[in-house]
């Protein structure tokens, strides 16, 4: 197996879970908010968080516990409140179509969003700069940037899977009973995410 096959699959396999990023770009492909940049961001963390790791700023990570504790307690504070909105917009009587009714938000709100679900859980500086980047920095130098590159292609090719083919999901969430039944298992899912960071 060649690097760039190697990191491809290496990060293939983690990048899959739909954690609470995933969640969020998928609920922006649905609605079709501001894709574009948010999949953009969440392509450029990844290979930053996995570039960093690479050059071995996960092993200075181990060396300092007091950045992970502080991320742990306001990532779980923040999962906490998104799904508390969640569920309390899966209860209202409102409608939740894409063609009216659904809230429109600004740019500056979906990359804000994007970036707290992002560099606010532990999980991803684990998974990215420990887990993968400890991975490639074993390998020699000359194989570090197909690596690299590898994991880069792994989360393009995710994300944009992700943030714009939601929106052939969109005859489904044409009934208002699916964004109820959504917004519901984001806000358990958000939740149990924000206990299990504390425990």
């Amino acid at each position: 197996m060649n690097s760039f096959t190697h990191g491809f699959m290496v990060t293939a396999g983690l990048i899959l879970a739909i954690g609470a990023q995933n969640a969020y770009l998928l609920k922006l492909g649905l609605t079709r908010q501001h894709v574009l940049p948010s999949v953009l961001i969440c392509i450029a963390s990844d290979a930053l968080l996995i570039g960093l790791g690479i050059a071995g700023m996960g092993r200075i990570l181990d060396q300092w516990p007091q950045v992970l504790w502080i991320a742990t307690w306001g990532g779980s504070a923040f999962l906490a409140w998104y799904a508390f909105n969640s569920l309390r917009a899966a209860f209202a009587r409102r409608s939740l179509s894409i063609q009216d009714g659904f809230e429109r938000i600004s740019l500056r709100t979906a990359t804000t969003m994007i970036l707290a679900f992002t560099y606010l859980n532990p999980h991803v500086y684990l998974d990215t700069m420990v887990l993968i980047g400890s991975l490639g920095g074993r390998l020699p130098n000359a194989e570090r940037l197909g690596f690299w590159a590898g994991c880069i292609g792994a989360s393009t090719v995710w994300f944009i899977s992700l943030g714009f083919g939601a929106r052939w999901l969109s005859p489904l969430f044409a009934n208002p009973r699916s964004w109820r039944v959504l917004d519901a298992l984001i806000g358990l899912s958000m939740g149990l995410l924000a206990v299990n960071l504390v425990h």
